[in-house]
């Protein structure tokens, strides 16, 4: 083997140094100008979803016409909620009264007060007609609430979390309820992402590579340069979300921060384990690494591409925050992906061998692979292929059955814990139309209001309907002041019986919408906090079916392209696809009988397959590679199981780290987060243990060298020995 050596004359191995220690550098100073930049996402998120609707959408054509009765500075309603069992005394009612009386003048930040975000209009509390509860509603200034502070935080979280203080420190036992208390939650969710999400992050990733390692320092390294190409992540995505290129919501945050250092981690363990492969070829650690960025650069450019590309098909959705995921999330792929492939390889020669310590992989010595656990699977896999892929695919269709009884319909509820908010809007719905706060905004021509309201009070499920005056309810004489009319235009607010985003209320909406249309026409638009998380679901399911047959398309050229076959590439996409319909049917399992989520959101299953097809892929991608450089050599079956051999553990461990990082969406309370992470976490073990490990090289092995069709490996040597 020392015949391989590099024969360069002496100066120029000493010098070889030199490179390594250059692309540091200059990573470093990427790093300092772009890392100011990491830590602000939070400035230029986006949480609402009216601003992500479709322009056709008829909550966004109620929204547009509103603005001419209101303004571009539609108010934000929060709702306040004391309950009391014995009843409302007059000593409890001034309480209350001081109490809002207060709240304008609580100080926030930046010498700031509550008030400063409300609009200046008279606020009243008002009892319930069963005497045992006391509310207020209370309306912020969309446009100065809209504008984060210096420190990125934004007033409407600020003030909430001032107005809860305060009724504590007051002894008052109220909730912040309505759109204000609810966004107050998720801005405090998201506001966390750059903290619980990253140290868990970073915390569950650490302990699993020192399981994979057995090193201290080799975590270590690949944590700093997954963690550099994390905050250039983070700066692009910040450049183009404030050159208003995207929309930047919460949740693609998030998700942005888990697939940078799952996909991220996963390219170094393959990086660093063909590396430990080469030292053990290679005396020079130099030309051990150029082996190693030659094995390694084809499979993890593909897999990049295929992740990134995958991602970018969200682009062709309606629903701009989707549409703005795919960008981010290639984004974060790309990113990551020059720091594996520069920083990392840069790192691990300055460190040399000393970094695999206390297992340094000597010049010379064997190479474990095949005597380990990977090497007897893979003499299983070799001695019964049809009954192991065939044994494996039962097991995944007995999943798949379980499909029919996932709840994908939608979200009543956002959080996986009763938040502040939660408790505000049950109690609410106790003692007031459960709708007060979220009205559905009916906007038409002003010589049919009556009629409008008259419709709407004939639809059950409706409490009550009234003409927007443009005085907000509480201020006296709200209620005999005419409707206020602008070009042509009126509004008629209908509250609920039911909460603004459950169930029941968007079949009393899909009622109101019909009566409507049938009996006034088209022209009549009904909005609302309700309408807009309605029309989301419907964009989200029309999403759904016109993006996953593209991903497919795009993921099978793709592949296509790299294995130069046709074969092999139909092959792994029907198991990845089987594998997330299996992953699916477990969901529903999951969802149903063990954590007891009321649905799945509507937005679920693309995002699920999403990830899921694209990341699949990725580890048959870094199998296939390396079946094909084997069949170069030895044949397409004794490839396949020297393949299995050596990949099987690296594989396997990308596959758990992936899993565990996006398990850690678990520690945002939020049930749409939670159950991403338990899916594509679920999806990527499936994918890892059974389908890629057993099913997929024993078809490959089952088929042979005919897989390749109809490229110019289908000659196996192995065939003609036997």
């Amino acid at each position: 083997m020392s015949s391989t050596l590099s024969t360069a004359p002496a100066p120029t191995r000493r010098r070889r140094w030199l490179v390594p220690v250059l692309i540091v550098v200059a990573w470093l100073l990427v790093s300092g100008a772009t890392g100011p930049f990491a830590g602000k996402l939070s400035e230029v998120i986006k949480n609402d979803n009216a601003a992500f609707l479709p322009a056709k959408a008829e909550a966004t054509l109620a929204i547009n016409a509103q603005k001419k009765l209101v303004g571009e500075n539609q108010p934000f309603v929060g709702t306040l909620i004391f309950e009391y069992a014995d009843g409302v005394t007059p000593a409890a009612q001034a309480k209350v009264d001081a109490l809002i009386a207060k709240i304008p003048s609580l100080a926030v930040e930046e010498g700031k007060t509550v008030g400063d975000f409300l609009l200046p209009v008279p606020v009243g509390s008002q009892v319930s007609k069963d005497g045992k509860a006391i509310s207020t509603l209370f309306f912020f200034d969309s446009q100065k609430s809209s504008k984060p502070f210096a420190s990125g935080k934004s007033p409407i979280a600020i003030s909430v979390q001032a107005i809860r203080s305060e009724m504590k420190a007051e002894g008052l036992d109220g909730h912040v309820g309505g759109l204000a208390g609810l966004f107050g939650d998720l801005i405090g969710v998201f506001s966390s992402i750059n903290g619980s999400l990253l140290y868990s992050t970073v915390g569950v990733v650490f302990i699993i590579l020192i399981f994979v390692y057995r090193s201290p320092l080799l975590p270590i390294i690949v944590l700093l340069a997954v963690g550099i190409g994390d905050a250039l992540a983070q700066a692009v995505v910040y450049f183009m979300a404030k050159a208003g290129v995207i929309d930047l919501n919460g949740q693609a945050q998030g998700i942005l921060l888990i697939l940078v250092f799952g996909v991220g981690t996963d390219y170094s363990l393959l990086l660093v384990s063909r590396f430990r492969e080469e030292l053990r070829n290679y005396e020079s650690k130099y030309d051990a690494m150029r082996v190693t960025l030659k094995g390694v650069i084809e499979p993890i450019t593909a897999s990049a591409a295929t992740v990134a590309a995958g991602l970018l098909c969200l682009s062709f959705s309606v629903l701009t925050s989707n549409k703005s995921t795919g960008p981010v999330c290639a984004a974060g792929v790309a990113s990551v992906y020059v720091a594996v492939l520069t920083l990392l390889p840069a790192l691990l020669l300055l460190i040399g061998r000393r970094g695999f310590w206390p297992r340094k992989p000597a010049f010379g010595s064997d190479h474990p692979e095949e005597k380990g656990v990977w090497g007897k699977v893979a003499r299983t896999v070799g001695r019964r292929p049809r009954r192991s892929w065939i044994l494996g695919t039962a097991f995944v269709l007995i999943l798949c059955a379980f499909l029919p009884t996932l709840k994908a319909g939608g979200l009543d509820k956002s959080f996986t814990k009763r938040t502040d908010s939660v408790i505000a809007d049950e109690a609410t719905a106790r003692h007031f139309p459960a709708g007060r706060g979220n009205p559905l905004n009916i906007l038409g021509p002003a010589d049919k209001l009556e009629e409008i309201k008259q419709i709407a009070l004939s639809i059950p499920g409706i409490a009550g309907a009234a003409f927007y005056t443009g005085i907000p309810e509480g201020t006296p004489g709200a209620d005999m002041a005419p409707p206020k009319v602008v070009d042509g235009i009126g509004e008629v607010d209908a509250v609920l019986k039911y909460e603004a985003n459950s169930p029941e209320a968007f079949k009393v909406l899909k009622s109101l919408r019909a009566s409507l249309h049938s009996q006034l026409g088209p022209n009549v638009y009904v909005g609302g906090f309700t309408a807009i998380n309605y029309d989301s679901q419907i964009a989200s399911t029309r999403d759904r079916n016109v993006i996953i047959p593209i991903v497919i398309l795009v993921i099978l050229l793709i592949l296509m392209l790299l294995l130069r076959s046709i074969i092999a590439p139909i092959l792994l996409m029907l198991t990845v696809v089987a594998s997330f319909v299996a992953t699916l049917g477990a969901c529903a399992i999951v969802f149903n009988h063990i954590f007891h989520f009321p649905g799945s959101d509507a937005s679920f299953p693309l995002f699920a397959f999403t990830f899921l097809v694209a990341l699949g892929v990725d580890y048959n991608i870094f199998l296939m590679t390396r079946v094909r450089e084997e069949t170069l050599g030895i044949g397409t079956r004794p490839g396949t199981l020297k393949a299995l051999m050596v990949t099987g553990g690296v594989i396997t461990s990308a596959g758990v780290v992936l899993a565990a990082t996006f398990a850690v969406l678990g520690v945002l309370p939020l049930i749409v987060l939670a159950e991403l992470g338990f899916a594509v976490g679920f999806g990527v073990l499936l994918d890892t243990i059974l389908v890629r490990s057993i099913i997929v090289p024993a078809l490959v092995h089952d088929i042979g060298p005919a897989v390749w069709w109809p490229s110019k490996l289908r000659h196996d040597p192995a065939a003609i020995k036997g």
